[in-house]
């Protein structure tokens, strides 16, 4: 049996259906990530799993049991970082994990033990008695996370928690993840797709509402859509575009770059189940344009990613969905005041 399991779940905003039929399971010890464009739905479902919102048709089940029946009880299974980080700034950080303990109904006793191991586990000890307000983002999404799995959660639901950090705060944060949940179940939402080969076992792609894609990458990735070509043609970069994109094996063709001399190199995909290199090489005597290149690609999750999403037309801001809420635990958000010390977090 599944840990998590999701059946047809809806939601709706008025006449907007946020999440639409949604229908995918995860298996304990799975990391997942969850990928989506903006407005796709993820921030919506990560809401449902974690009961800041109700669905409006399907079912949500933690271990066999629905969050509709043992709403408290399963609320305590889940360890939750939202997309805005709700830090109540003014507190210092390790002041900050206490008052969450306590919010989750902790025991004096369990808060001190599990908050001795929590600020070593996301290695928070040099900021523990320092206002959150002074710390940097990297540090900000260590306390955070630290208050997420201070009550031992068996799942962790993350909602894009590199946002905004700089490449070295990243690579940290993702490591940081990975060792947060070798003994837990997690749910990944990011757009950083190198976050998802380098952290996750498999991907639940959502478009529009809806789940399009489910698998490990290495899986759908070769499963979805046609050979992926490159192209080097001398030719007119628009003239070839265009010829390539009428062939009936092709999808799609864009151009990489064109140089001064009228030389162009082409990305092209296949059409499904098709290798469109035979009917470029067809096309390029029969025009009698030079043909300098033309290989296999190897594809990569981002192609995936295009191919699932790109032609859709979302919502430009997924958190417009529900106007003003916020988790119920969640403090206004103000400016952050970063910390000036080099290396911080």
């Amino acid at each position: 049996m599944s840990l998590v399991a999701l059946t047809d779940v809806v939601k709706r905003f008025g006449e907007t259906v946020a999440v639409d039929s949604a229908t995918f399971s995860i298996d304990r010890g799975e990391v997942v990530g969850f990928l989506g464009p903006n407005g796709a739905g993820k921030t919506t479902t990560m809401r449902l799993l974690t009961q800041y919102l109700e669905p409006d048709g399907g079912t949500i089940s933690i271990d066999g049991l629905s969050i509709e029946d043992h709403p408290v009880e399963l609320r305590r299974r889940i360890g939750y970082l939202p997309e805005t980080n709700p830090l109540y700034r003014d507190m210092l950080a390790g002041e900050y994990i206490t008052f969450m303990g306590r919010l989750r109904g902790m025991g004096a006793s369990e808060i001190r033990a599990r908050t001795d191991d929590v600020v070593a586990q996301t290695g928070i000890e040099a900021v523990y008695y320092r206002p959150i307000n002074q710390l940097s983002k990297g540090y900000r999404q260590r306390v955070g996370l630290a208050q997420a799995i201070l009550s031992q959660p068996e799942i962790l639901i993350l909602d894009e928690p590199t946002e905004g950090l700089d490449p070295n705060q990243r690579v940290e944060i993702r490591s940081l993840i990975r060792d947060v949940g070798t003994d837990r179940t997690v749910l990944l939402s990011t757009h950083v797709m190198q976050e998802v080969r380098k952290t996750c076992s498999r991907v639940v792609i959502i478009n529009e509402g809806r789940i399009v894609a489910d698998g490990s990458v290495d899986a759908l990735v070769a499963g979805h859509g046609g050979a992926r070509v490159i192209v080097e043609l001398d030719a007119p970069a628009d003239a070839a575009m265009e010829a390539m994109g009428d062939l009936p094996s092709v999808a799609r063709a864009d151009t990489l770059e064109t140089d001064a001399g009228g030389r162009s190199r082409f990305a092209v995909e296949g059409a499904s189940g098709e290798d469109p290199r035979p009917d470029i090489s067809r096309l390029a005597a029969a025009r009698g344009w030079p043909l300098w290149e033309l290989h296999l690609a190897q594809a990569s999750l981002e192609d995936l990613f295009h191919r699932l999403t790109a032609e859709s037309a979302g919502p430009a801001d997924e958190t417009a969905e529900e106007p003003g809420r916020e988790p119920p635990d969640a403090p206004s958000d103000e400016a952050p005041v970063e910390a000036t010390e080099e290396g911080d977090g």
